[in-house]
């Protein structure tokens, strides 16, 4: 398996700033998604990746996202196995300083 690409939160915050094309796929549960989430992030449960891969743009750069950075790995690894461009964000929303939505 291929080393998945990592990203900190603050270069996943200075990208977005940037308007560079980037799609963040937060896989955290509902109730972890309702004290907040990073702006224009798609919410797909991980449970919920594997039936949603479709819905996922393969020409796009996608972010991961969860609370501390594991179970984004994990839809990561998934999606890359599947011919996904996708980098996992270090730290997870623990470690997220920028706005959030809620």
């Amino acid at each position: 398996m291929e080393k998945i690409n990592e990203i900190s939160p603050e270069e996943l915050e200075s990208q977005l700033k940037e308007g560079i094309d980037i799609e963040v796929v937060d896989v955290r549960e509902d109730e972890e998604v309702a004290q907040g989430m990073i702006k224009n992030a798609k919410h797909i449960p991980l449970q919920e990746i594997p039936d949603a891969i479709n819905s996922l743009d393969k020409s796009k750069h996608h972010v991961l996202v969860c609370r501390s950075g594991r179970r984004s790995m994990r839809a990561a690894e998934f999606l890359s196995e599947n011919g996904y461009n996708v980098s996992n964000m270090t730290g997870g929303m623990l470690e997220w300083k920028g706005a959030v939505t809620k």
